[in-house]
């Protein structure tokens, strides 16, 4: 039997441009791993329309049909006792307690097919998926362009397994930790290990079925929004094997990173009133520093979370810069 209930998390909505926002600022990324069930929530759906968000419904709903979804051998989430679940708000849908990780393949049609592919990492806290804004929906409109798209449904950790016990909030945990400072890429890499593992193993499956999906192994990138960013930054810096040809950074944080002398393009595309990340351009300071190429995208409006939603800002106009950002590097045509 599925559940309704009404969402606790806008109870105190301010207001930013024409969208609603969590009244709440948080400094790092790395804060997302820690985020709040309701607060995590927040962080894959906060970017909606004023007048919608007093009707903010969360409904559980029944784990959708996913027939074309690979599951990538990373083995059951440890110590998880949860069941995977499914909700929806806003008209999209969310994965919860996912403990398995699965890769989804949309792939274009033969005929417009360039070669290139992009791993895409919904976002949510590491307690959330947004499945549909930030999973289908992309990984549809990148096929459409001839990029092979596989959508990265990747390990949560736990939540409660009702759904009005996620939805209940509580108080946030601090931005930084006791010292006043943010984790290393190590420590970052050690925090987020199973999703990590499950991203360096969507990029293996890739390559081992290069020729089946008719991908280019030296072609394959990865975008992510929000965790899914902090997860596509974490996988490109690691020392896996990963190596993508090149990532996207969604609405994730732009804290400074060191950057190797190898590291792949970047594009980064942020709103200027994101209430989850502080004001701050140390990541790409970065990548101009390494002198690697980097693309900034810097809204005026947009909130946090925007993904495919269709909104009037500026913000809704990320995907098709992300698909002329492709098309400057070569990736929508076939290699020669």
């Amino acid at each position: 039997m599925s559940t309704t209930i009404q969402s606790k998390v806008f109870v105190r909505p301010i207001r930013a441009g024409k969208t609603t926002v969590l009244g709440t600022m948080l400094s790092s990324a790395c804060v997302l791993v820690m985020l709040t069930p309701a607060l995590a929530q927040q962080s894959a759906s906060l970017s909606v329309p004023i007048e919608s968000a007093s009707k903010d419904i969360m409904k559980s709903i029944e784990i959708p049909a996913q027939p074309d979804a690979i599951d990538l051998g990373t083995g059951p989430l440890p110590d998880a006792n949860n069941p995977e679940s499914w909700h929806s708000q806003y008209g999209s849908k969310f994965a919860r307690n996912v403990t398995v990780a699965t890769l989804t393949p949309f792939l274009p049609d033969p005929a417009k097919a360039t070669g290139t592919a992009v791993i895409v990492a919904p976002g949510g806290g590491f307690r959330t998926l947004s499945m549909e804004n930030e999973g289908w929906q992309v990984a549809r409109a990148l096929a459409d362009k001839g990029v092979a798209a596989f959508v990265l449904k990747y390990r949560l950790n736990q939540t409660a397994a009702d759904l009005n016990e996620f939805a209940k909030p509580t108080p946030r945990p601090p931005a930084t930790s006791p010292t006043g400072t943010r984790p290393s890429p190590a420590e970052m890499a050690k925090r987020i290990a199973p999703q990590v593992a499950d991203a360096n193993a969507a990029f293996a499956i890739i390559r081992a079925n290069a020729e089946k999906w008719h991908v280019d192994p030296d072609r394959i990138g990865m975008i992510g929004f929000s965790a899914g960013a902090m997860l596509t930054m974490t996988t490109a810096l690691g020392e896996g094997e990963a190596k993508p040809a090149f990532i996207a950074n969604i609405y994730g944080g732009l804290g400074a990173v060191e950057v190797p002398s190898n590291a792949p393009p970047l594009f980064v595309a942020i709103a200027a009133d994101d209430p989850l990340f502080p004001l701050g351009f140390g990541l790409i300071e970065s990548w101009r520093k390494a002198n690697r190429p980097v693309e900034l995208h810097f809204y005026e409006q947009g909130g946090h979370g925007f993904g495919m939603y269709q909104k009037a800002t500026t913000s809704t106009g990320w995907f098709n810069s992300f698909v002329l950002w492709l098309g400057m590097h070569g990736y929508l045509k076939p290699a020669k």
